[in-house]
């Protein structure tokens, strides 16, 4: 099994000497290809810089990143620009679909920017489509959609490509309960049939027990870790429900 990202001793700093705010402090950790990785923390923990540096949205302030073996931390704008568009796929909470394309014509964009012929794209689309059982919806426009439907889709948009790494930032936090199981039902499919790795932002209990682990935040450090193994998803929800307790998190904000 091959390591899709590293990241070694990665900080990062906000504000100045005066008032220095450390969102990340030294975190060091790996994720290898076909893994599923949640990252959850209280609010102001650190993982959502933590994602950030990671998806090259924010750089490091010391530190190295690695995805794919490139060290993106080195790279420079136009670069990270490629790399962004060619070995990352992102999945945010809000959907970021544009309106006036068709579901096809969303998952397709990627490709048509990178110039890939249309036989290829018709092909492509499909085949994620069918994954993520979305094939129903792809003459449909946004507004026609339901919220799990618009999130299947752009979670489509952002594999269609093969990226060596996909980034979920709060991926269910739009989504009522059936929807977001369908979710990430699709998820798991994704990486059963089409060898993804993901590395999910959470907050939410439910949604991290379809991982198979969890890395969990505090103050900007690497805190605990919990690896499902062959336990049933209702066994590593308890697990995460006991670490959440320790990290003073709210039950009813998680359950």
């Amino acid at each position: 099994m091959s390591t899709i990202l590293q990241a070694h001793n990665v900080e990062k700093y906000y504000g100045n000497k005066n008032n220095l705010t450390k969102a990340l402090n030294g975190i060091s950790f790996n994720v290898d290809s076909g893994e599923y990785v949640g990252v959850m923390g209280a609010s102001g923990s650190g993982k959502t810089t933590l994602l950030n540096c990671v998806s090259t949205i924010d750089t490091v302030t010391s530190g190295k990143i690695l995805i794919g073996g490139v060290d993106i931390t080195a790279m420079g704008e136009k670069a990270l620009s490629k790399f962004r568009r060619e070995s990352l796929g992102f999945i945010f909470q809000d959907f970021n679909l544009l309106d006036t394309l068709t579901a096809f014509e969303n998952i397709a964009l990627a490709l048509t920017i990178m110039k890939t012929p249309p036989q290829k794209i018709l092909s492509a689309v499909n085949e994620v489509a069918n994954v993520l059982e979305i094939t129903d919806v792809l003459s449909k426009y946004p507004y026609q959609m339901s919220g799990g439907q618009r999130q299947r889709v752009a979670s489509a948009r952002a594999i269609v490509t093969n990226p060596s790494l996909i980034l979920a930032d709060e991926p269910t936090g739009a989504l009522d309960s059936k929807s977001a199981r369908l979710l990430l039902e699709s998820f798991q499919r994704l990486i059963a049939e089409r060898k993804a790795t993901i590395l999910m932002v959470t907050h939410d209990a439910f949604s991290a027990s379809y991982c198979t682990r969890i890395m969990f935040i505090r103050d900007g450090r690497l805190f605990h870790q919990l690896v499902r193994g062959r336990d049933t998803r209702k066994q590593f929800f308890d697990k995460i429900m006991e670490v959440v307790s320790l990290l003073g998190g709210d039950g009813s904000d998680v359950a």
